[in-house]
C-alpha cells in the first residue's frame, strides 16, 4: 500500500487531476497484488450504481438552468431593494443571495460564479473594496454545499448509508449561522468604512419597489419551497425532486421569458461537462475505498488515531476539523469524501459521537477547506469573477474564514446545533 499512497500523492502534487490520480493507484494495486484489470472497470462501474446519485447530475442542470434563466439576478434584485439602503447592506444581499441560490444548485463555486457576477460591480459602486467584496462572495459560497439541497451531503449518505433527507435538515441551522455571522463581519466592516457609510445613506427604501421585485423573484423562492417540502413531506425522493426541479425551472424559465430555446444546446453540454467531472471523480474515489477496504489499511489506521487521541472524543473532533480543513483546501471535496469518510467517521462513531453530527461537520469542514488560501477552489472561482490577482482576494477572504473557522468550533463540540432540526422534524439522530 505504500506505493499506493505515493504514486497517489506524488501525482497529485505535480497537477495530474484528481480522478486520474487516484485510478493510477488504484492500478498500481491491482497489478502488485496480481489481480485482473477487469477488477478495475468492475468497481468504477459500481461506484456509479446508485440510484440516489442520479441526484447529483440532475441538481447541476436546476443550477445551470437557473443561472442561465437569469433567475439569480432576480433575487439579488430584491435582497437589493430591500436592504440596499443601510451600511453593509449590499453585503448581506450578498450572503443571502448565496444561501438562497444555494438552495436551488448546491454548488460552492457555482455560487460564488452565478451571484458574484452581478453583485460585485453594484458593491464596488457603493464603495466596498475590490479585495473585501472577493472575499465576501467566496466565501459566502461556501453556503453552497451546505443549504439544502447539498450535493456533498447526497455523495456521504450514499456513501456512509445515512438517511439524505436527514442530512438535508441538519444542514440548515449551521447553514443560516454561517451566514448571520458573515453577514455581522461585513456589517462591521462597512461601518468602518465611510465611503460605504455615505454610498449607502444616499439610497432611499421604496416599499412598492420591493414589493414589485419580490413578486418578480416569487417564482424562484418557490423552487426550494418544492424541492424541499416534497421531501420532507414524502411526496417523492431527493432524486425524484432533483428531476421535479428540471421540470419546474424549465417552465418558469420560458414562462418569464428569460429562457430560450437556443440556450438549451448550452446548458445541456455546461451540465453534461459538470456532471462527467463529478462522476468520473465518484467512480475513481470508490475504486480507491476498496483499495483502502480490501487492504486493511483503514483498520490500521483507525486503531493508530484511537491510540493517538488516547479514546478521548473531544481530541478527535479538533483533528478531524484540522484535517478536513488542509484536505478541503487541497483536494475536490466528492474525492475527499469518498476516501476519508469510510475511513474516519467510524473512529468517531466508536468513540460516541453521533453519525449525523459528524456527517454534517464533515461535509461544513471541507467547504470551509474551499475557501481556505492558499489552494481552496472557492478562491480561484472569485478571481475569475472579479478579474482580481490571487493575493487580492486572498488578502480579502481571511477574516471571513478565520470567523467561519471559529464557528466550526460550536458546530463540532455542540451536537445538538446541528441535531435540534432533524430531531424536531422526526428523524430518529
Amino acid at each position: 500500500m505504500t506505493l499506493v499512497f505515493i504514486i497517489l500523492f506524488g501525482l497529485m502534487l505535480v497537477g495530474v487531476p484528481v480522478a486520474f490520480a487516484i485510478i493510477s493507484s488504484g492500478v498500481a494495486y491491482l497489478a502488485t497484488n496480481g489481480m485482473s484489470i477487469l477488477t478495475l472497470s468492475q468497481r468504477l462501474i459500481y461506484g456509479l450504481n446508485s440510484f440516489t446519485l442520479l441526484a447529483v447530475p440532475l441538481f447541476i442542470l436546476v443550477g445551470n438552468l437557473m443561472d442561465f434563466g437569469g433567475i439569480s439576478k432576480r433575487l439579488t434584485d430584491w435582497a437589493k431593494s430591500l436592504l440596499g439602503w443601510m451600511p453593509g447592506g449590499l453585503g448581506i444581499v450578498t450572503v443571502f443571495s448565496c444561501a438562497i441560490f444555494a438552495a436551488l444548485t448546491g454548488s460552492g463555486p457555482a455560487t460564488v460564479a452565478a451571484i458574484g457576477s452581478i453583485m460585485l460591480p453594484s458593491m464596488l459602486k457603493s464603495g466596498y473594496s475590490k479585495e473585501s467584496s472577493a472575499g465576501l462572495v467566496a466565501a459566502a459560497g461556501a453556503l453552497g454545499p451546505i443549504i439544502p439541497p447539498s450535493i456533498p451531503m447526497i455523495i456521504y449518505g450514499v456513501t456512509m448509508s445515512l438517511s439524505i433527507p436527514a442530512m438535508f435538515a441538519a444542514g440548515i441551522v449551521p447553514g443560516l449561522m454561517i451566514a448571520i455571522v458573515l453577514c455581522l463581519v461585513n456589517v462591521y466592516f462597512s461601518f468602518k468604512n465611510p465611503e460605504v457609510r455615505k454610498r449607502a445613506g444616499e439610497v432611499k427604501f421604496n416599499f412598492k419597489y420591493s414589493l414589485k421585485m419580490f413578486w418578480k423573484a416569487l417564482g424562484a423562492l418557490g423552487l426550494p419551497v418544492l424541492i424541499l417540502g416534497g421531501i420532507y413531506g414524502g411526496i417523492f425522493t431527493p432524486t425524484e425532486s432533483a428531476a421535479v426541479g428540471i421540470v419546474y425551472a424549465l417552465i418558469l424559465g420560458f414562462a418569464l421569458k428569460e429562457l430560450k430555446i437556443k440556450d438549451m444546446p448550452k446548458i445541456l453540454i455546461s451540465s453534461l461537462k459538470t456532471s462527467t467531472m463529478v462522476n468520473f471523480i465518484i467512480a475513481a474515489a470508490s475504486l480507491f475505498s476498496w483499495v483502502v477496504s480490501r487492504s486493511q489499511v483503514g483498520k490500521v489506521i483507525s486503531k493508530g488515531f484511537i491510540s493517538m487521541v488516547g479514546g478521548n472524543k473531544n481530541v478527535y473532533l479538533i483533528l478531524l476539523i484540522l484535517i478536513l480543513l488542509v484536505v478541503g483546501c487541497l483536494m475536490d471535496n466528492v474525492a475527499a469524501t469518498l476516501i476519508l469518510a469510510p475511513i474516519l467517521i467510524p473512529i468517531g462513531v466508536a468513540l460516541g459521537c453521533n453519525p449525523l453530527h459528524l456527517g454534517v461537520l464533515f461535509c461544513i469542514c471541507l467547504v470551509v477547506g474551499f475557501v481556505t488560501p492558499p489552494f481552496g477552489y472557492n478562491l480561484f472561482t472569485a478571481v475569475s469573477v472579479s478579474e482580481l490577482k490571487f493575493n487580492q482576494v486572498v488578502k480579502g477572504v481571511i477574516p471571513y474564514v478565520i470567523t467561519e473557522v471559529v464557528l466550526l468550533v460550536p458546530l463540532a463540540f455542540f451536537p445538538d446545533i446541528i441535531l435540534c432540526l432533524p430531531r424536531a422534524m422526526g428523524f430518529s439522530y
